[in-house]
């Protein structure tokens, strides 16, 4: 058969075959990849991307495991592996594949060069180049997507950058996810209840640094009367003279996940009333572009 598999040899003179390349079809070779950190250690959770050279598809995704390493049987050709780490600069090597081979990669990351922190001062959000997003679980179906239309807010950069502050208010009858009826619920006293609760606040406590270009941003949310901390998982841009106006810019993305019973009415309670059109946890997902104001950095408020 041409799928049939590579068998271990037992026959005298035949060549010995790793576990893995028994287990591919002869068509097929192995591609083992050892990723290195910038120390020399087994890089644990880095991710692996494999393209084919001659369609660009990607064939393949995976992370290493705790020894740094990661296998993976692939047709003959040649391709474009992509692996990358937080905090890491990202590395980009192309291998060929034979027939019965195995083809071992050692791969050593360096560190990623930290960017130029954004001028201290105040940076308020631009509209039309800002997004928040999330994503919440249809109960027993698919993923529900969507975002918030009108918001306000920025950071307040400070001489040292972690102690910058930043805040947020979104307007919670901004809501949408593509579906009247689905954001009539959503904005209506099952949910956000948007007569009684506005708005939706943000506020931050504390910008800790990360490796790399990231950061974890501590503060509170304030949600359908309810104040909750969270931390915003943020991987900082850069900034750019230019654009539309020559304005100073400067970009980040942020992420975290709420729970709604949290900030809501009790989920189970709503579940057995047959309301629950999405599930207990919400993606927050923020794409963030601030322009730069002024040089004033008056103090926080309490």
């Amino acid at each position: 058969m041409g799928l049939s598999l590579l068998r271990r040899n037992k026959a005298k003179g035949s060549r010995k075959e790793t576990p893995l390349l028994s287990r591919v079809p002869l068509t097929a070779g192995v591609l083992a990849l050892e990723v290195a950190g910038p120390v020399g250690h087994p890089l644990d959770g880095a991710e692996v991307q494999v393209k084919a050279n001659h369609t660009g598809h990607v064939v393949m995704r995976g992370r290493t495991d705790p020894f740094g390493t990661l296998t993976i049987g692939l047709p003959t050709g040649r391709y474009s592996v992509l692996i990358t780490a937080d905090g890491l600069l990202p590395v980009q090597t192309t291998v060929e594949i034979f027939a019965g081979r195995q083809n071992l990669s050692r791969i050593a990351m360096e560190h990623s060069r930290p960017l130029e922190p954004p001028e201290p001062g105040i940076w308020l959000f631009d509209p039309p180049h800002t997004a928040i997003r999330f994503i919440a679980r249809h109960v027993g179906m698919a993923n529900v997507h969507g975002r918030f239309t009108r918001f306000e807010g920025g950071v307040q950069v400070g001489e040292r950058p972690q102690d910058s502050y930043a805040e947020c208010t979104i307007d919670a009858s901004s809501l949408t996810t593509g579906n009247k009826t689905r954001d009539d619920h959503l904005r209506s006293a099952d949910f956000l209840d948007v007569e009684n609760y506005p708005h939706i606040y943000f506020v931050s406590h504390r910008f800790q640094p990360r490796p790399g270009n990231k950061w974890t941003i501590h503060g509170s949310l304030t949600l359908h009367g309810n104040s909750r901390s969270v931390q915003l998982e943020t991987d900082y841009l850069g900034s750019v003279n230019g654009g539309y106006g020559e304005e100073l810019r400067c970009a980040a993305k942020a992420r975290t996940e709420l729970h709604r019973e949290e900030y809501t009415l009790n989920w189970g309670n709503m579940l057995a009333r047959g309301i629950a059109i999405v599930g207990p946890t919400v993606q927050l997902e923020l794409d963030v572009q601030v322009m730069y104001r002024c040089d004033e950095t008056p103090t926080p408020p309490e």
